[in-house]
């Protein structure tokens, strides 16, 4: 293989890997919310669920498990447990299983990719380039981490509303089934607006946080290089 091709290949190869890990921090930060819920489980009294709706905490935990393990899991059936759900109601429970399960095998895929490219470079099979003269694993992570910040100061400017509506416009295109009728479609008065903002923070702290642990690594690392390549051997 001629330099000029091998160096192509170690930039692509490089594009590639900081693209996968930047999914692979953004899907996990978004699994957070979806997989651990606990973190539902405690909003249910935290937002003053039972007393607000008039059901207590075992019907609403039933309803919320229902329909995440419809939206995770492979043939669960679409229910709310106690609670009514409309036709309409189902259907837009359909379209987030669809991209819950985006999310899963985005988060599966880039991480293989990231694993299987960091052993290639360990082993040097390949080389990836150090932009900046940096791992590529940090730039990942500066990416990874102004994706948050600028979504935050997009909420600030426009609204929670009004990006919670554009959300809605952008991944249901065309669809307004996601506007909710509180009487037929019982379980969005167990999960109000609160919740869903702070899942939000939720993934955003998760994100800031994942790419902080990947970019302090990464200062350590070099650090150490550093002292050991200016390490004088003592004379005898």
């Amino acid at each position: 293989m001629s330099p000029k091709v091998k160096k192509g290949l170690n930039v692509s190869l490089t594009v590639i890997f900081v693209a996968a890990l930047v999914i692979f921090m953004l899907t996990f930060s978004i699994g957070i919310p979806i997989y651990c819920r606990f973190l539902y489980y405690i909003q249910i009294n935290t937002l003053d669920l039972p007393e607000k709706t008039g059901w207590d905490y075992d019907i609403i935990k039933t309803a919320y498990d229902d329909i995440l393990n419809f939206c995770t899991l492979p043939g669960y059936p679409c229910k709310t447990g106690q609670l009514k759900l409309s036709s309409d109601g189902a259907a837009h429970f359909a379209d987030c299983k669809v991209l819950f399960s985006l999310n899963f095998w985005a988060l599966l895929v880039s991480g293989v990719i990231s694993l299987a490219l960091i052993l290639l470079n360990r082993f040097k099979v390949v080389t990836l380039c150090r932009p900046f003269g940096h791992g590529a694993q940090l730039l990942a992570a500066v990416i990874a981490v102004a994706l948050p910040i600028v979504i935050i100061l997009l909420v600030l400017i426009v609204g929670f509303d009004a990006a919670f509506n554009a959300f809605h416009a952008i991944f249901f295109p065309g669809k307004t089934n996601w506007l909710f009728d509180m009487n037929e479609d019982q379980i969005i008065n167990v999960m109000p607006q609160e919740f869903f903002l702070n899942c939000a923070i939720i993934v955003a702290a998760t994100l800031i946080a994942f790419a902080a642990a990947v970019i302090t690594a990464e200062v350590l690392i070099n650090r150490k290089k550093s002292n050991n390549n200016n390490r004088v051997d003592p004379v005898i």
